[in-house]
C-alpha cells in the first residue's frame, strides 16, 4: 500500500455490528479524497463493509491480505460530491 491513510479503523477485537456504525460515521466526517482504511481479520466482515459504504460516495483503492498480521487491508477514498 501506497499511501498513508488519513483514517483508520481496526476491526480486530471488536463487536463488528458497532465497528460498522462507527466506519458509517468517520465516512460522514471525512472530507473528499480523503482515505479509509479497515483492517478486519474476517472475511465475512469484508463484505459487510462493502455492504454499509455506498459506492457513490466513495471507491475502493485498494484490498489486500496481510499474511504477518492475519488480516484485510481495505482501503477507499471519499469521492467528490456529484452536482
Amino acid at each position: 500500500m501506497k499511501e498513508n491513510p488519513d483514517y483508520v479503523l481496526d476491526f480486530r477485537e471488536t463487536i463488528i455490528p458497532f465497528a460498522l456504525l462507527k466506519m458509517k460515521q468517520v465516512l460522514g466526517e471525512m472530507r473528499a479524497n480523503e482515505v479509509l482504511e479497515v483492517i478486519t481479520p474476517d472475511p465475512d466482515v469484508r463484505s459487510d463493509v462493502f455492504r454499509v459504504i455506498p459506492g457513490a460516495i466513495c471507491e475502493l483503492i485498494d484490498m489486500q491480505f496481510d499474511k504477518g498480521a492475519d488480516c484485510y487491508r481495505i482501503r477507499f477514498k471519499k469521492r467528490l460530491p456529484s452536482r
